[in-house]
């Protein structure tokens, strides 16, 4: 059963995201960067309260993504990525952006708090954040 309502275009949206923002970090960093996602359309708190889809998460301005910004982005989604999409809204959930609403990354190490979230962990070059569970207990599921 998926964790929110979708259409193939979504998933090929989500996708492309997923690619565009992490594909230099492999699989299992798109994996995340999908979970990010799909924690910011269940997150019912902080800058995601009225994010309800997966294209208003991926547009969601200001706080969007920057790699919506790029070109490589409006790339057409590839059937290995659509799968991987396919998996992050299925809840197929991955450590460190399990809880995550927030990656980015940094030049050097991972500061322990950005923009006043947790750092829950780093893979590859990213670094991922995730909110209390009583600020925001819907990420927490």
């Amino acid at each position: 059963m998926a964790l929110v309502a979708h259409t193939e275009n979504d998933i090929a949206l989500l996708a492309r995201l997923m690619r565009a923002e992490a594909e230099g970090d492999g699989q299992l960093g798109m994996l995340m960067v999908g979970n990010t996602g799909i924690n910011r359309v269940i997150a019912v708190c902080l800058d995601f309260v009225d994010i309800r889809t997966i294209n208003s998460m991926v547009f969601q301005s200001p706080g969007g993504f920057e790699a919506t910004q790029k070109g490589y982005f409006y790339q057409r989604a590839r059937e290995q990525d659509k799968r991987l999409a396919r998996r992050v809204v299925r809840g197929e959930r991955q450590h460190p952006a399990t809880n995550s609403l927030w990656f980015f990354k940094p030049v050097g190490g991972c500061p322990a708090q950005w923009f006043g979230q947790w750092n829950a962990g780093r893979y590859k070059s990213h670094c991922f954040y995730a909110p209390l569970a009583s600020e925001c207990p819907t990420v927490y599921r």
